[in-house]
């Protein structure tokens, strides 16, 4: 096989380059799908509070990609007192005088809670390293430390699911334009945008390694196409559903009997309000 030939089957091969970006899903497919998930959310939260489970569930992917729209879909069904969203932007300079995964171990679930990350440690290996904020030991080491890191918190009994929502340049562009003709969506635009897409390709190579350096057993990838937001928006939700379902029992726990019991006593005298 010719060297050029050998080089296309490899990035062919590469993630983002396997994905189907014409998938969709139909409207009436999409709001039933999402029905049926978000009830299964409030099932797993329900449970986790009961069983002392937590999970981390990670967003990754491209400026405009759709995360903070799925995000939203999960939220709007979970209680925040079991359930955080964590938006995480440049680190702070306190945050630079320490270890860059120290401001994530502070945001960690306790138990029977959940956490979103919308955007992570993954920075690291992705604006840090293409943007020069990370000196190439630096980045070069992290694949290894964030493997480590996650397999602590597997390990420890903690779920990790991560997502990279993935769009083409073309539907970037289309959002971009959206965003900016839109007064109540222009706040979502920055400059840190619109310089990223300037570097796509360096973008593109560094989540491909991201992907494939970091995909493990416990803590695998799902790659989601994600031009069409209601069909990433379904693959997404129901991946996170299953796997933080997985080995659970979503059934209701019964009420405590002194919990019916005080219940019980509270209508009664309702009941003799009324009558007197």
């Amino acid at each position: 096989m010719a060297k050029d030939e050998k080089s296309a089957e490899v990035s062919a091969n590469r993630p983002l380059n396997r994905l189907d970006m014409d998938s969709s899903l139909e409207k009436d497919v999409y709001e039933s799908r999402l029905e049926a998930i978000q009830l299964k959310f409030r099932e797993i939260q329900q449970a986790y509070l009961h069983t002392g489970d937590s999970a981390v569930v990670v967003f990754e992917g491209w400026d405009a990609g759709g995360k903070g729209g799925t995000i939203r879909r999960m939220s709007a069904v979970m209680d925040p007192r079991g359930f955080k969203v964590w938006p995480i932007a440049a680190p702070t300079p306190q945050d630079l005088q320490h270890h860059y995964l120290s401001r994530f171990w502070a945001r960690l679930p306790a138990k029977g809670e959940i956490c979103v990350f919308d955007r992570s440690w993954y920075g690291r290996v992705l604006v840090e390293r293409v943007e020069g904020f990370a000196k190439p030991a630096e980045w070069g080491r992290a694949y290894d430390e964030i493997n480590e890191f996650e397999r602590l918190l597997t390990d420890a009994g903690t779920r990790v699911v991560k997502l990279f929502l993935f769009i083409t340049e073309d539907e970037q562009m289309k959002r971009f334009e959206d965003r900016m003709e839109d007064p109540l969506k222009r706040w979502k635009l920055s400059y840190e945008d619109f310089r990223n897409r300037d570097k796509w390709g360096e973008y593109e190579d560094a989540a491909n390694e991201m992907l494939e350096r970091t995909s493990s057993r416990s803590a695998p990838w799902l790659v989601v196409p994600a031009n069409d937001k209601r069909f990433a928006r379904i693959e997404a939700l129901g991946t996170i559903a299953d796997r933080l379902s997985e080995g659970v029992d979503l059934s209701p726990k019964p009420a405590d009997p002194k919990l019916v019991e005080q219940y019980e006593r509270m209508v009664e005298r309702e009941k003799k309000k009324r009558k007197g």
